[in-house]
């Protein structure tokens, strides 16, 4: 079970020694994507760099464990950072695989997910990136935090929109001092609502660099007696909040998805990706629509999908293809607009990977990209589209999703299990909850 990475132990424990570092958290999260771990003194450092630390397993099974099991967290020393905003001590966070009694990685753990399927890509020769567009919304219960909130829209820069803006600075520059670099921030359509696009990288980095964002988000935002949220869709009146993802397959320093002959200059390799993406939407809803509350989200008019469509130029389709920007090969991507910022990113970029690649190995073609509002058509046209509605609820994603090998061979057994079972959990929990509508509607009857 030794971490045979001497030297960048040796970094790690060098850089806590400079900067005078008194307690370490050791993160990984839970199958649903919740932030879990607990902290080290910076004397417990090296022996838990070299041999991990134990702790009960059960807790990265999220609300359906049962007996606990002894797991042990073996640190990635390439994830160590400082903690920016702890001021009393100086704290860092470094990320961990997680491993059974025996030394073997533990494949309840979506890091350890990913990184299979990151190794059955590396396989064919494929590196994939990815760049996700982060929505969230700031809150709070303060009367002029509030009506400054309802002042600001789209993309405004006005004086109103102060507060959220100091945050979403703060927010930038916090992430970027942890070398977590930031392509373009702004505030979003919905009231209160903020984007934050992260600058494409290879995707274990960015399950990590996801996880840190909302760590760093909700912190500042607590500092400053505001919450951040990221739950799908908060607001009746507003837009939910996507977590739209930006994909491409590289081959070295060359972008697969490029190919200068072809229309729109997506290369064959990409329409099977995207293909493969279609093909499987509907059954891998589980993992990038996961919550109740995400189907609130995925309705019309809302500039999220509902329909397996693609197009270069429709915000409300599945996937959209970017247009392309001379003399820049590299620019080329698959946008898959599904997701919403409360998924797991370990398992989302892993099913996103999966199908994918599934398009290319059974060489799956598309058709047209369809640039009309699909939620218009006929169920007619949707047949000559080849379109299929997604699921319009938790229980429709649970049902198809029960029969999905492409889930089973990409999370594996034990994650697919336990997966299923938290959301058969969650959907039982919903049904017998009586909610603030029913009362509104039925109390009087």
């Amino acid at each position: 079970m030794k971490n045979n990475n001497l030297e960048a132990i040796n970094y790690v424990l060098m850089s806590a020694s400079e900067n005078n570092v008194k307690f370490i958290r050791l993160w990984f999260s839970d199958i649903l994507g919740n932030l879990k771990g607990f902290a080290i003194t910076i004397d417990e450092l090296e022996e838990v760099m070299n041999n991990g630390a134990s702790f009960d397993g059960s807790s990265i099974q999220a609300s359906v464990r049962d007996t606990e099991t002894d797991k042990v967290a073996m640190p990635d020393p390439s994830t160590f950072e400082i903690l920016p905003w702890r001021t009393k001590a100086t704290v860092a966070r470094i990320f961990c695989n997680i491993l059974d009694s025996n030394g073997n990685p533990s494949y309840s753990d979506g890091r350890n997910i990913l990184i299979k399927n990151l190794s059955e890509a590396k396989k064919l020769g494929f590196t994939f990136y990815v760049s996700p567009e982060m929505e969230y919304y700031y809150e709070s219960e303060d009367n002029n935090f509030t009506k400054a909130n309802e002042q600001s829209e789209y993309f405004d820069q006005t004086s109103t929109d102060l507060i959220e803006s100091d945050l979403r600075r703060d927010t930038v520059l916090t992430l970027e001092q942890m070398g977590i670099p930031v392509k373009h921030s702004h505030h979003e359509v919905g009231k209160g609502q903020h984007e934050i696009d992260l600058r494409h990288t290879d995707a274990l980095t960015m399950a990590d660099s996801i996880m840190t964002f909302k760590v760093v988000a909700k912190e500042l935002a607590t500092l400053s007696g505001v919450n951040a949220t990221f739950m799908p869709r908060p607001y009746n009146d507003r837009h939910g909040s996507g977590m739209h993802t930006h994909m491409s397959l590289f081959e070295g320093n060359k972008n697969l998805f490029f190919d200068d002959k072809l229309e729109y200059k997506l290369s064959k390799l990409g329409r099977q990706f995207i293909a493969g993406l279609i093909s499987h939407a509907s059954e891998i809803c589980i993992v990038t629509n996961q919550w109740v509350n995400s189907y609130k989200r995925l309705v019309p008019g809302l500039e999220a999908p509902t329909y397996s469509s693609w197009s270069t130029n429709n915000f409300g389709d599945l996937i959209r293809v970017p247009g392309f920007r001379n003399g820049r090969e590299d620019s080329i991507r698959v946008e898959y607009r599904a997701p919403d910022s409360s998924s797991n990113p370990y398992l989302l970029f892993s099913v996103l990977l999966a199908s994918g690649l599934d398009g290319i190995k059974n060489k799956m073609k598309i058709g047209k990209p369809i640039d009309i509002d699909i939620t218009k058509s006929s169920n007619k046209e949707l047949k000559k589209y080849g379109v299929i509605k997604l699921p319009e609820t938790l229980k429709d994603a649970i049902d198809i999703a029960e029969n999905s090998k492409l889930l089973q061979n990409a999370l594996g057994m034990d994650a697919f299990e336990t997966l299923l079972s938290n959301k058969r959990q969650e959907w039982k929990d919903f049904s017998s909850f009586v909610t603030d509508y029913e009362i509104s509607k039925y109390q009087n009857l």
